[in-house]
């Protein structure tokens, strides 16, 4: 058996990003982690984690982390029933893209949190890439745009985000005056969330335009709507995000008809037990 110590320091450090500040969240010194973390190694027999810069889990480790993961939300089943066990929270971490958490997703799970006493650990990512999260160990769930669950995971379709090529009506006539051609995307600046985003691209290969763009980069979705404001660019915004500035015509399409649905999926562990299925149940009734 192992020391849930054990995994308790090594799943903190991958939290919080380092020794000292896992030291500091579980109330020891960095060398009595630092212990902790070289028992671990010593009893499984292989190094649970990469140390430089960030530490980061081998796979090894991050089999533990999945494991511990699951082993917390199943603890937080038992204490339902077993009151004398239960702490006053719970914490949950989760990935999730920006564009989810600025529209719709605190009202999914807002009642559940505060009825559960549940904390949730949110962890920003491109609706491409959060999957990746999950598949290291990082987070016990995962919100995505990828269909495919990993090993030992469940998948649940959530529906669809649409988006839509937005910007102001003086952007649009500056620069697609002549209507959305090839030409006018060549020069018309755009504004991309990451460099991991390819909504931009997405979108304009779905309209057969393959070549160079200029963009803006800016990770926020709040600060993107600004940025579209400001008439710094055309971005792929949410239409329920931006519904209020199209209706006052703020905001227009730029390829009128045209726009992107991007599909949505709740990823988990298949055994994290009753409070993980709680919460997909929320979120399968609050769906965008």
């Amino acid at each position: 058996m192992i020391d849930y110590k054990l995994l308790e320091a090594l799943a903190t450090v991958i939290e919080t990003g380092g020794f000292e500040r896992a030291g500091a969240v579980l109330g020891l010194s960095q060398s009595a982690i630092s212990q902790r973390i070289r028992t671990l190694e010593v009893r499984i027999g292989q190094p649970v984690l990469f140390r430089s810069p960030v530490p980061k889990a081998t796979p090894a480790g991050q089999q533990l982390l999945n494991h511990v993961q699951q082993v917390q939300l199943l603890e937080r089943d038992l204490a339902k029933s077993l009151p004398t066990l239960s702490e006053p929270t719970a914490r949950l971490r989760i990935a999730l893209n920006a564009d989810s958490l600025a529209t719709w997703w605190a009202t999914a799970v807002g009642e559940f949190c505060q009825s559960e006493m549940l904390l949730l650990d949110m962890v920003v990512e491109d609706q491409d890439i959060a999957l990746r999260r999950m598949r290291e160990g990082d987070v016990a769930a995962c919100l995505c745009s990828n269909s495919q669950p990993v090993a030992g995971a469940r998948c649940i379709p959530l529906g669809g985000m649409t988006y839509l090529p937005l910007a102001t009506p003086s952007y649009k006539t500056q620069y697609f005056n002549q209507g959305f051609t090839e030409q006018s995307l060549q020069t018309a600046p755009a504004i991309v969330f990451g460099p991991n985003d390819q909504l931009q691209h997405r979108f304009l290969a779905q309209n057969g335009y393959h070549g160079a763009f200029p963009y803006h980069l800016c990770p926020s979705s709040e600060g993107f709507v600004k940025l579209a404001l400001a008439g710094m660019g055309y971005g792929m915004i949410p239409e329920i995000q931006a519904q209020h500035e199209i209706k006052a015509g703020r905001l227009v399409n730029i390829a009128p008809g045209q726009s992107l649905k991007v599909e949505l999926y709740w990823h988990f562990w298949r055994h994290s037990g009753g409070v993980m299925e709680r919460l997909t149940a929320a979120l399968k009734a609050a769906r965008p």
